[in-house]
């Protein structure tokens, strides 16, 4: 099967890293299709997998865009959506990776008469969109082959929107094992470069935005004892720098500036995880699956998770990590002081969690469970 997949960002997300592993298993065969140039081309161009940037200007609509905002990027779709046609006519399939995406592969995806594949990576509630994106999204998907959900929470708001049960199924992220060894020396130099030797370490891997919690931590660090100090890695997109000054503002009235360090994007991901005591996970609304909890898991390292969306199926409390309730930094900071109390209690929840996120989130069996189910509801035909 010959697939054309389609992304919105140039930049490198949670999205856009699950799309590389379904791309590779298939990189032979198929082309990523992107709407803008940036990091993610360059990532997928290092594991030799085809890319095409097909646009040089960003579609300016957004989540929480109005229908008037959606009129006015017509412009920017209708000569993308001939492209996409274009290209789609020496595929099997469209895979549509993100919102924007789903737009432009459906107006493909009729006029080409190639079925339709969506990845819904988002919780389609209001929380996240505005109505006139969510009912477009339903009303898309719901014209779409199969809509493949990241969690039972992406797959409830779905259907709790108007999706079609028949049409959505589960499948989560998948990681390679192998990327996820052990390398103490490596973690041991981390510390000494970043002038953390003998400070608890709390971790927070996400963009910087308001939803994904930052100020929440930064809160909660201020009710932590004085050798308790935080690392964010990560940078703002979409246009949310003014969160990052709000950020640093509040580190500076908090007085946390010799225990706080923003890091910015960081290639180094895994081995900065190793390295932390603990990492938190704050997002304020639900996240529909939470791959910096599951990567924390496999790092063996101790997750603290707020209790929403995805996590709900990742965290199982007290025995692969904690939940606390979003937005609540007091007890955010008593779930961080209970790890620092317990130390060898942590760890041992920790090396219990990255056992059970090897046994669940393997990258070859869940490629084996999206390639069984791309056959059976969308290939079906090619294989009898």
């Amino acid at each position: 099967m010959k697939i054309l997949f389609l992304d919105q960002s140039g930049r490198v997300g949670g999205a856009e890293l699950c799309l590389l592993d379904v791309a590779a298993c298939c990189r032979d065969r198929s082309l990523v299709a992107l709407f803008e140039d940036g990091t993610f081309r360059q990532l997928l161009e290092d594991s030799h997998i085809p890319v095409q940037v097909l646009s040089q200007t960003p579609i300016s609509v957004r989540k929480e865009s109005s229908w008037l905002a959606g009129v006015k990027s017509v412009r920017q779709l209708l000569p993308l959506s001939a492209r996409v046609v274009r290209l789609s006519r020496q595929y099997d399939a469209i895979y549509a990776n993100t919102q924007k995406a789903l737009v432009v592969g459906a107006i493909a995806s009729f006029l080409s008469r190639r079925p339709l594949i969506y990845h819904l990576h988002d919780i389609l509630s209001l929380e996240h969109f505005s109505l006139t994106n969510q009912r477009l999204a339903v009303t898309l998907a719901n014209r779409a082959a199969l809509v493949i959900a990241n969690s039972e929470a992406s797959k409830a708001a779905f259907l709790e929107a108007g999706g079609q049960r028949e049409k959505v199924y589960v499948v989560y992220n998948g990681f390679q094992l192998s990327q996820y060894q052990e390398n103490r020396d490596r973690a041991k130099s981390l510390r000494f470069t970043l002038g953390l030797e003998g400070k608890f370490v709390i971790g927070h891997f996400s963009r910087l935005s308001p939803w994904k919690g930052q100020h929440v931590l930064l809160d909660a660090l201020s009710r932590c004892s004085a050798d308790v100090t935080a690392i964010f890695v990560g940078d703002a997109l979409f246009g949310e720098q003014a969160y990052v000054q709000q950020l640093h503002e509040q580190v500076e009235r908090l007085e946390l500036g010799d225990r706080v360090q923003f890091l910015g994007f960081r290639s180094d991901v895994i081995p900065l995880m190793q390295m932390c005591d603990i990492v938190t996970h704050t997002s304020t609304a639900a996240e529909p699956f939470g791959r910096v909890i599951v990567e924390a898991m496999l790092c063996g390292t101790p997750v603290i998770a707020a209790k929403a969306g995805g996590a709900l199926e990742l965290v199982e409390p007290e025995r692969t990590g904690w939940l606390v309730e979003p937005g609540d930094p007091q007890m955010l900071a008593d779930a961080i002081a209970g790890c620092q109390q317990n130390h060898t209690q942590a760890n041992a929840i920790a090396q219990y969690a990255q056992s059970e996120a090897r046994r669940r989130f393997d990258l070859e069996t869940i490629n084996q469970q999206s390639t069984a189910l791309l056959k059976s509801k969308v290939f079906s035909s090619s294989y009898e």
